[in-house]
């Protein structure tokens, strides 16, 4: 049986948290919601972080209670259930239509199941190794245009202008060939998603990531994911968001790493008790 521990936090306590974990028994979701910039449109009613709780709490269900179900479908499932919801009150043709992230992590008899679409972090440790899986297609496509945003102070005018534009940019990539692909409208773009399997006899444990969480790495460079899982397992999740707001605190302005939020929503799930007593 999997033992979960996790911890969430804002970005900033007077805004809503758009990241989303839950755990039942055997399954563990996080998502991570795409905000919407000051200034920019989404079409929606509701918001991100609707969309994101809405979307995990139908997931973690279907994960949970309909254990013959391919995570695949599930999600897809998922996103037409909650399109759904929402069609009567939002204009879901609205390029900025709230969107998510998506990490599933089911155990299912013997074997740890996973699915990641977009950009989270999903570690899987083993005695001997530790497999990172993600998907980098926003990253690469983002890396284009990000230089205007990247040079400008954080929280400056001219950066919430130039983050606003960014992200608007990236919309037009967004759920299509030759882009990127998440959780949003179109039950689609589920068949996108990474999935795999591990026995969990040869797990000892599995770290789910939002990439505000996983920044500790992947931005700032300031562990590796080994270090990061060694500090989730040992100290808990809440150490690690502790360690990325530190970071986040030290450099305001985004000078030394420059990157769109400042400050972002974090949050971190640690799954132990897999292959044997942790």
């Amino acid at each position: 049986m999997m033992r979960t521990a996790t911890a969430t936090r804002p970005a900033q306590h007077d805004r809503a948290n758009e990241d989303f974990v839950a755990a039942s028994r055997h399954a563990v979701v996080l998502l991570d919601g795409a905000g919407t910039p000051v200034g920019s449109e989404s079409g929606c009613v509701h918001g991100v972080a609707w969309y994101a709780r809405t979307l995990g709490s139908e997931l973690l269900r279907r994960a949970t209670d309909e254990v013959d179900q391919a995570l695949r479908d599930a999600l897809a499932e998922s996103i037409e259930r909650v399109s759904k919801l929402h069609s009567g009150t939002c204009d879901l043709e609205h390029p900025g239509s709230p969107s998510a992230t998506v990490i599933v992590a089911r155990e299912v008899a013997d074997r740890l199941q996973y699915l990641v679409l977009a950009d989270s972090v999903l570690l899987l440790e083993g005695p001997t190794d530790l497999t990172v899986v993600t998907d980098d297609r926003e990253a690469q496509v983002g890396q284009k245009y990000r230089d205007r945003m990247d040079a400008l102070s954080s929280g400056s005018s001219a950066h919430r202008e130039a983050h606003r534009e960014y992200v608007e940019t990236l919309r037009s990539f967004r759920n299509r060939p030759g882009g990127f692909w998440v959780a949003s409208v179109d039950p689609a773009a589920a068949d996108e998603a990474i999935i795999g399997e591990q026995p969990l006899s040869e797990l000892e444990a599995a770290v789910l990531l939002s990439d505000g969480a996983s920044r500790l790495v992947d931005r700032f460079g300031q562990a590796s994911w080994s270090d990061l899982v060694h500090l989730a397992r040992h100290e808990g999740p809440d150490a690690v968001i502790d360690d990325v707001r530190q970071l986040e605190t030290s450099d305001p302005e985004g000078t030394r790493w420059p990157r769109g939020k400042a400050y972002d929503d974090a949050t971190v799930a640690v799954i132990t008790m897999l292959g044997g007593a942790c």
